[in-house]
């Protein structure tokens, strides 16, 4: 009976089959299956539908989450599909990339003593099966005959545009890469997020009418003047790209990389993509900046300069979800060790615990409480990372901050060392041109007074994503584009047609 009334008790936690260390070690697939033989129902019983919806609370879209679960446990798959893509523009990538730990699941009810439901190996599950099954989003907004241009096809460009196009707005997407995604293809590792999930992601929104001009560079392919005078309103998503320097003795030298264009070129070498990364004044430029100079020796400019890490020792210096990339993808490219270290614990790494884990199931090694204060170099370049211990002490501003204990330096031998103390926004250079007010770290200033959500000081253009909020979730961008679409169906006089929560 009690089984009956509460499956929890019958039905444990269970992700889908978790591809094995040793063979997923040696490629770039994702590493967990598919739901099969009706795990998927199974585990969307295991929510007990708790009235207040801590999980929905603990989601940046506000995600109908228990109502979703309840539709896949009764195997009505597209509706509940349906009703993801709802809140959602995006909920094959969120259900893979989300650190659903620190979010909805992070909240769940039964997340203290029981496990919480498994929420995003479900919605991963549910909107791929859907789409294998033929479902695609409709789109029965008469066309208003509005144009919207956006700048940036990563998250917040591609949910602004689907939102928009659901409305009867035609958008074309501007992106200086040959892919869309942004980050999601060039960024984010394989083994997190397939590609032919994003490529399946663009027939869909070139299926509602969206048009994608990839390989264009605003103000050096087109002039953003024109998109102002031809559009009736413009949207910016142009990410967060230029490294944050720690100013390190030593890191100028050869063997010292940035984390982002790493991790870029090596998934331009996986797509076989150029994208003209070899011009003087190419994309790779922002990825090298750093502090607001250029840093060509700290980052590879495109795919024929990946460095190889066979047979080499590398060490990784952050804790963040883009320092587990490193070290999983440093894996894969055949290193002979790989060391991740971070000045704080681990509970206090600003990673997600679930990237912790698979890295460490791989073979990372992880060095905590260590304050890298150089990186000593040797006739061929890097040899070791010179680090100290450090102690946690309390902080006014609320995180515990490392103090690096006296006599305590050591050196870390080290042949490769890649640097992911986090990326800044990258705001387009013409935006003060256009009066586009920035912010003091340069973020794109989108919250004035009186204004629409998400409208910038020049009431024609909207921005949002890690170009408003620096280095960001890929959920809060698809928030921000989400929320950008009504504020600019305001704009047009268009509020009356519905515009997708």
């Amino acid at each position: 009976m009690a089984d009956k009334d509460f499956p929890f008790l019958k039905f444990h936690r269970q992700l889908p089959r978790e591809v094995p260390v040793p063979i997923r070690v040696l490629g770039y697939q994702e590493i967990h299956g598919d739901f099969a033989n009706g795990d998927a129902s199974d585990q969307a019983a295991r929510c007990i539908d708790c009235g207040n919806p801590y999980c929905s609370w603990g989601c940046p879209l506000h995600n109908r989450i228990p109502d979703w679960l309840k539709l896949v446990r009764e195997g009505r798959i597209i509706e509940a599909a349906e009703l993801m893509y709802e809140t959602n523009p995006l909920p094959e990538i969120c259900g893979r990339i989300c650190p659903q730990d620190r979010l909805c699941e992070g909240d769940c009810t039964l997340e203290t003593g029981f496990d919480a439901v498994t929420i995003g190996a479900i919605e991963r599950w549910t909107t791929d099966e859907a789409l294998r099954r033929g479902w695609r989003p409709s789109v029965s907004a008469t066309p208003t005959g509005k144009r919207v241009a956006v700048i940036g096809a990563g998250p917040a460009g591609l949910s602004v545009a689907d939102r928009l196009a659901r409305a009867g707005v035609a958008c074309d997407v501007f992106d200086r890469y040959d892919e869309i995604g942004g980050l999601l293809t060039f960024g984010i590792p394989p083994f997190k997020l397939d590609k032919a999930v994003v490529r399946t992601r663009r027939e869909v929104l070139e299926g509602m009418g969206v048009k994608f001009r990839l390989n264009t560079e605003v103000g050096r392919d087109i002039a953003f003047a024109s998109l102002i005078d031809g559009y009736d309103a413009v949207f910016i998503g142009t990410g967060a790209y230029t490294a944050v320097d720690a100013g390190l003795p030593g890191q100028e030298q050869d063997g010292v990389y940035a984390a982002l264009p790493f991790l870029v070129a090596n998934a331009q070498r996986i797509l076989g993509s150029a994208a003209r990364t070899g011009e003087p004044n190419d994309r790779s430029r922002p990825l090298m900046a750093a502090a607001g100079r250029s840093e060509p020796s700290l980052a590879p400019a495109a795919p024929g300069l990946l460095p190889s890490v066979i047979g080499k020792r590398v060490v990784v210096l952050g804790g963040g979800d883009t320092a587990m990339d490193c070290v999983r993808t440093s894996i894969r490219m055949d290193a002979e060790s790989v060391t991740c270290i971070y000045r704080r614990d681990e509970p206090n790494m600003p990673g997600s615990r679930r990237e912790v884990k698979y890295s460490r199931d791989e073979g990372v090694q992880f060095l905590f409480n260590r304050q890298p204060l150089e990186i000593v170099g040797g006739p061929d370049g890097a040899q070791s990372v010179r680090v100290a211990q450090t102690r946690l002490v309390a902080d006014t501003q609320g995180r515990a901050r490392p103090e690096i204990v006296a006599g305590s330096e050591e050196e870390i031998p080290a042949d490769v060392v890649i640097l992911s103390f986090g990326f800044l926004a990258s705001p387009p250079p013409w935006c003060a041109e256009f009066g586009i007010e920035l912010h003091a770290n340069g973020r794109i200033d989108n919250s004035g007074s009186g204004r629409l959500p998400m409208q910038t000081s020049n009431p024609k253009v909207f921005a949002g994503g890690d170009t408003v909020r620096g280095a960001d979730l890929v959920v809060r961008a698809a928030f921000d584009g989400r929320e950008a679409a009504k504020s600019i169906l305001r704009l047009l006089a268009l509020a009356e047609v519905r515009a997708p929560a």
